[in-house]
């Protein structure tokens, strides 16, 4: 008898797992039954593109739940990062609820130690730093199905206690060699050399007769006596006739022309365990892009992704969701950031190829899309895009200004991919809505918005220029700052702390009465910085006292800076570094930004019902989504259903 059976002919079963379920879970599953609620995050997806486009009929699937009242401009958080965005999207509350104020963090007791703000290894344990109660929880102890793809600020994946939740992760994911992504790239004019370049690592082939050797670097082998990454030997033989290279690695022969990408390839990596004599095999996946055979042979890697198919660690949630997935798909990335940026800022990548390899990972997207649907019955589900986000920060340009890397004329050009990516969004909506539209409560949104990202500030330039930061040969608050006399400093992107006394290391600034007039100070002269033509750098700076509420407040920065359009923290500055200019051009290809303040920003939010709330913001999606399921709204949450007044 199975197990079907046996609980349908055995009466004191029945009574057992009624007693087992409280009154208001019961109520609640039972509620649940068939509702469907869709959820599409579009990362970056701004309101004012959207509306040219919606305007001028190019997005007709997004107009036409505009016209029937399901559209609003969206509150973002304080600071308009993502993993704070879609930490506090999870909670359903400000970033005092969860403890995630940037993407860089720093550890006071070590004085500025930095970390990542969304998980911490230590050893080979990862933990998710992401605090309190993620709404979904509140939906599987209820009996209520969820299940997300792609899902940012939560990596490793939070565990399901009931059963009834699914998710793979997504932005925070690493690759196989433990970080956000690692590119390999082989040429015959590479560096003697291997070079850390920061996204990617760049090496020199020899070839001889046509023949070269190469190595993949794999994870870190760190029982070694001297720790280093474990490798995967491979060979490439050119055949300069036929202007084709073919590359032989682990018994499998890839053929490649100029301008082709291979399928992805699992490559296995062997590293030591305490066994004596053993090791330990660890597969990961990649692909690669031949760019040029002749005369100068130049080969990319993409990052080493974690195999879907034969996982090296839990990247969903439950462990085995990605095996399934991967048994239809076959396989793909698993990384978080998969647009591969760094790529195209270190000058591996033309335009031409980001934009190409951008696009294989919205068409792998739409194919797991497709997944996702044919495997929703009800309850939940949530589906992320990241090309609204990645493919933006590298070609959003919606000015007649000089861009940072392009002629005016590319910029024009590359801001209309964009347009066409959003175009691509708007069918993708549309299939949606054809499916599910009069089935499913649906509801699409963005963390934020997208700006021009021309002129960057050097806050820690600033601050010793202002006599905060004090060490007169000083350049980096990492290395050689005099702590005895500094009162304050920066870290990350938005954040400025003060150098407090019994919290900072060396801190000494007393709290109280002089921390107070410190910070009074500094906002009113941050507020007050002008660029060279008089144009406003900083729109508002934030208190942290003031602007967040809850039990994870401790990591929070004292001041959030929240930049004027344009203007963004240096590159310096997210990791403490001091140049000689407080401002100046930004002269990198990412060339746009979203880490302003907040009211330069919002992000957008559509749905097949009438929105009702004036002025709705990413904390009020948890909330309404619980009570479509018909449950209340936790006091942990701040905030309300949107579809109510």
């Amino acid at each position: 008898m199975d197990r079907r059976e046996f609980l349908k002919h055995t009466a004191l079963a029945a009574t057992v797992l009624t007693a087992s379920l409280s009154t208001q879970t019961a109520r609640a599953a039972k509620r649940s039954n068939g509702k469907k609620v869709v959820v599409i995050g579009f990362d970056g997806m701004d309101p004012k593109l959207c509306e040219e486009l919606m305007d001028n009929g190019s997005m007709p699937n997004f107009d036409k739940l505009r016209k029937s009242g399901g559209y609003s401009r969206l509150g973002t958080t304080t600071p308009p990062q993502s993993p704070v965005a879609w930490a506090s999207f999870i909670n359903g509350a400000n970033p005092g609820s969860h403890g995630i104020f940037d993407f860089i963090h720093r550890d006071p007791k070590k004085q500025v130690a930095p970390y990542y703000s969304g998980a911490k290894t230590e050893g080979s344990k990862t933990t998710l730093l992401r605090r309190g109660t993620p709404f979904w929880d509140y939906l599987d102890e209820a009996g209520i199905s969820s299940t997300f793809y792609d899902l940012p600020s939560n990596y490793p994946p939070s565990p399901s206690k009931h059963g009834n939740h699914k998710c793979l992760s997504g932005m925070g994911t690493p690759d196989l060699l433990g970080s956000y992504g690692t590119y390999q790239h082989f040429a015959e004019d590479g560096p003697f050399r291997p070079k850390d370049e920061g996204g990617g690592i760049r090496y020199i082939l020899f070839f001889e007769d046509n023949m070269a050797s190469g190595k993949l670097s794999g994870p870190t082998d760190s029982l070694l006596e001297k720790p280093a990454p474990a490798k995967a030997e491979f060979k490439v033989y050119l055949d300069t006739k036929a202007e084709t290279a073919m590359i032989d690695i682990q018994d499998k022969k890839i053929f490649l022309k100029p301008g082709q990408w291979s399928d992805w390839q699992q490559v296995t990596f062997k590293v030591t365990t305490p066994i004596k004599f053993y090791k330990k095999k660890v597969t990961g996946i990649c692909r690669f892009y031949l760019q040029e055979a002749a005369p100068n042979l130049r080969l990319y890697a993409t990052p080493i992704n974690i195999d879907p198919s034969k996982p090296a660690s839990a990247v969903t949630e439950p462990a085995s969701f990605i095996k399934d997935i991967s048994k239809e798909l076959g396989l793909f990335y698993t990384t978080g950031f998969q647009e591969d940026h760094k790529a195209l800022s270190n000058g591996i990548f033309t335009d031409e190829e980001y934009v190409s390899q951008a696009q294989m990972v919205l068409d792998e997207r739409i194919r797991l899309l497709d997944y996702a649907m044919n495997n929703y019955d009800d309850g939940l589900l949530y589906f992320y895009f990241s090309s609204t986000d990645m493919q933006a920060h590298m070609l959003w340009w919606d000015t007649d200004d000089k861009h940072p890397t392009r002629s005016a004329e590319d910029a024009k050009k590359y801001h209309g991919h964009l347009k066409d990516i959003y175009q691509k969004m708007d069918t993708v909506l549309g299939d949606i809505l054809k499916r599910y539209n009069d089935k499913a409560a649906v509801m699409v949104l963005s963390d934020h918005g997208f700006a021009n990202f021309k002129r960057q500030f050097n806050i820690n330039t600033w601050l010793k220029e202002n006599c905060y930061i004090q060490g007169s040969k000083a350049k980096n608050v990492l290395v050689d700052v005099d702590w005895s006399k500094t009162t304050a400093y920066a870290l990350g992107i938005n954040g400025l702390y003060i150098n407090q006394k019994g919290r900072e290391k060396y801190g000494i600034v007393n709290p109280g009465a002089q921390k107070e007039e410190l910070i009074n100070e500094l906002i009113e002269k941050l507020e007050a910085v002008k660029d060279t033509d008089d144009s406003v750098v900083i729109r508002k700076v934030s208190r942290s006292d003031e602007i967040y509420s809850g039990s994870e407040t401790a990591p929070a920065p004292d001041l959030i800076i929240g930049y004027a359009k344009g203007y963004r923290a240096s590159w310096d500055t997210c990791l403490g570094q001091m140049k000689s200019k407080v401002l100046s051009d930004n002269d990198r290809a990412w060339s746009a930004d979203h880490c302003a303040d907040a009211s330069e920003v919002p992000g957008v939010l559509f749905t097949n019902k009438p929105i009702a709330m004036a002025e709705p913001s990413l904390v009020d999606l948890a909330p309404t989504i619980l009570q479509e399921f018909g449950m209340d709204i936790p006091e942990t949450m701040d905030g309300k259903n949107i579809f109510k007044a």
